[in-house]
């Protein structure tokens, strides 16, 4: 996969999870700058998402700690644990938040 393609693929992911948050509900703020996401919770925890050019994967940065994706079959797909992207997401959100969140 070349550079344009590795943005492409990322955009929609990082689409997806804003779109999962926004129909959500939950008391969760998110910004992105420049290659970063940055997702507030009430708190003031966060998760950091990043893309990572150089190694083509996506990185997350938590309170259980950082993961990494690289895509796999169509799929990010984590090295440390085989979680799938979203999923992963979905269940930091839940370790930061104070409240349950209704995933859609």
């Amino acid at each position: 996969m070349n550079d344009t393609e590795f943005h492409q693929l990322v955009d929609i992911q990082m689409q997806i999870i804003e779109e999962m948050i926004d129909d959500s509900g939950a008391d969760i703020d998110y910004e992105t700058s420049g290659n970063v996401m940055t997702l507030e919770f009430e708190d003031r925890s966060q998760i950091i998402i990043n893309r990572q050019e150089p190694m083509k994967e996506i990185w997350i940065a938590s309170k259980s700690g950082g993961f990494h994706f690289a895509l796999v079959d169509n799929t990010w797909i984590c090295s440390k644990t085989g979680a799938e992207l979203i999923a992963m997401v979905k269940q930091e959100c839940q370790k930061h938040c104070s409240e349950v969140i209704d995933w859609v």
